[in-house]
């Protein structure tokens, strides 16, 4: 069994965050059936996946459409699933307009205990407000 590593595939893939993407993107297209481009060796998909990359028997640029292009397919699912979630929100006013609140108040109400306040030293929860240093 060949040993893969990021060395071997970054020549193709300069940016290592894209290199995961991509690397990702195939294992999934290969646990879903898509045929191999080398032999298997016993390897798991995921190191297929990257040994497909280091010896560019894939097209990479092709991935990376196929990539993008599941995105748009979720956009436009969000959108074309978003007027339901306009009515659950408008259910959620509703009910909370005849307990006398608004969302607002309830979401300023959340928002204002132990909400996370960036500071030098990193996060620091705190109930108090701090203003924010230049």
């Amino acid at each position: 069994m060949a040993r893969v590593t990021v060395e071997d595939c970054i020549m193709n893939i300069p940016n290592r965050f894209e290199l995961v993407v991509v690397a990702a993107n195939r294992a999934k297209q290969i646990s879903s059936g898509s045929p191999l481009t080398i032999d298997r060796d016993n390897d798991k998909d995921a190191v297929i996946s990257l040994r497909e990359i280091a010896e560019k028997t894939i097209d990479i640029e092709q991935t990376k459409e196929d990539i993008i292009q599941s995105f748009r397919k979720k956009q436009m699912i969000e959108r074309i699933t978003a007027p339901a979630a306009k009515e659950e929100d408008s259910e959620v006013k509703a009910m909370l307009a005849e307990e006398g609140a608004s969302v607002e108040d309830d979401v300023a109400k959340h928002l204002s205990v132990g909400m996370p306040q960036q500071g030098k030293s990193g996060l620091s929860f705190e109930t108090d407000n701090v203003e924010a240093e230049d």
